[in-house]
């Protein structure tokens, strides 16, 4: 039985949109950091505003303290001073001690004066800090504005709608270069998509003609009574190779089909999908003396029917064809875990080393069998259940099971 190891994890879909905040509220998101950035700046710069005002506002009281005119009377003058801040002057009698009181009180109020300006500076630079966020994030989220657009367009791309563009609209900036350079992209993209549907759906009707025709020949040649013992035989080994290769030329165009995004999608029960591949592979399992058993719980995801049918099909097959010859058993499950559809299917059979699961997922590949001349099938079963599965957003991974077998088990979203 073939297998293969987990396909790689494709990279996130993007999500964000400058014009509505998604994910963790402190996601660092280009315009949050473009925020910060002005924010930071203009805190800077008015940290560095508000010290240079402060030392030239200090630097100015100071020498006006040192030009300051003293207090001075002739002997026997009557002299009064009274000050509502420096009350202790009115106390002093000698000019001397007046004049450093009152330097000192000057010096005070200068104190005073500093603190009070550096006090309400600071709540008008937090004051403007907070304004400065708030239009800076609103700013960047003008400029960004086209980058959501982009973003939006990519994700519907994912779909494989390549009929979508941006035809950004503004000045020719960055942005606009980036969108038409987007747009020249998908242009490329659709016609290359394009070509390939053509050219699958001409293979298909080229390459399944002549095979038919070569069948309903040898068919008819078979049916002759008269035709002697030779020619049945090279009859029969000629439509084994006929059927061989209808087989291989339904599995390469199905294996380029499922390479892409599945559009169409409908409601599909897994449950359903794995009961009628188990159907179909039943009287081949009862021929081998092999058990198919399993609870098959319902599990409706989104897609396309026929190609997750091929899914369960394969892989139940491989798991008849590559078992123990009496005695063996298939076990198909299927359930929801965490969110996700999950097809489950384990099977007695040979001890598969670990060092053959990393290729087995590769077209023509199976354990210890040769590209050609096996009667189990082309190998292209686990190939085409892997693309079908990454069509659909799944995957598929497969494990090694104690005592010989495998378990192969298939993942997807709802």
């Amino acid at each position: 039985m073939a297998t293969a190891p987990a396909p790689p994890t494709a990279p996130p879909k993007p999500t964000w949109d400058p014009r509505e905040p998604v994910g963790p509220l402190l996601r660092p998101t280009i315009r949050i950091r473009l925020t910060l950035l002005y924010g930071g700046m203009f805190l800077i710069a008015g940290i560095l505003l508000l010290s240079i005002i402060y030392l030239l506002t200090a630097q100015a009281l100071h020498d006006g303290i040192r030009q300051s005119v003293e207090v001075g009377a002739a002997p026997g003058a009557n002299v009064t001073i009274t000050s509502p801040t420096c009350p202790r002057i009115n106390d002093l009698v000698d000019n001397q001690q007046r004049n450093e009181a009152l330097k000192l009180c000057i010096a005070e109020q200068r104190q005073h004066a500093l603190d009070e300006l550096l006090t309400r500076s600071l709540f008008a630079l937090l004051g403007l800090s907070v304004i400065a966020f708030a239009f800076g994030y609103a700013m960047a989220g003008r400029v960004l504005s086209p980058l959501g657009k982009i973003t939006r367009t990519a994700r519907r791309v994912v779909g494989t709608d390549l009929s979508r563009r941006i035809e950004l609209d503004g000045p020719d900036d960055e942005l606009k270069e980036l969108a038409d350079t987007f747009d020249e992209m998908l242009e490329r993209l659709e016609r290359a998509f394009s070509a390939q549907q053509r050219f699958v759906a001409n293979a298909s009707h080229e390459l399944r003609t002549p095979l038919a025709i070569n069948r309903t020949l040898l068919e008819v040649h078979l049916s002759d009574p008269g035709a002697p013992p030779e020619l049945q035989q090279l009859g029969k080994t000629l439509l084994a190779t006929n059927e061989r290769s209808e087989q291989l030329v339904e599995g390469l165009l199905l294996l380029a089909r499922s390479e892409n995004q599945i559009v169409e999608r409908k409601p599909v029960d897994l449950a359903e999908v794995a009961g009628r591949a188990v159907d179909q592979t039943r009287a081949e399992a009862e021929a081998k003396g092999i058990g198919i058993r399993g609870e098959r719980a319902p599990a409706v995801v989104q897609g396309n029917g026929v190609l997750l049918e091929r899914i369960a099909l394969n892989l139940v097959q491989n798991a008849v064809r590559y078992n123990i010859v009496d005695g063996g058993w298939v076990e198909v499950t299927t359930e929801v875990q965490h969110g996700q559809a999950v097809l489950v299917v384990t099977n007695t059979g040979p001890v598969v080393p670990a060092y053959e699961i990393d290729n087995l997922f590769e077209p023509f590949r199976r354990l210890r069998q040769e590209r050609t001349g096996s009667d189990k099938g082309v190998g292209l079963g686990l190939s085409i259940a892997r693309s079908v599965a990454m069509a659909h957003g799944g995957r598929i991974i497969a494990e090694p099971r104690e005592g010989g077998g495998l378990v192969m088990r298939v993942t997807l979203p709802l």
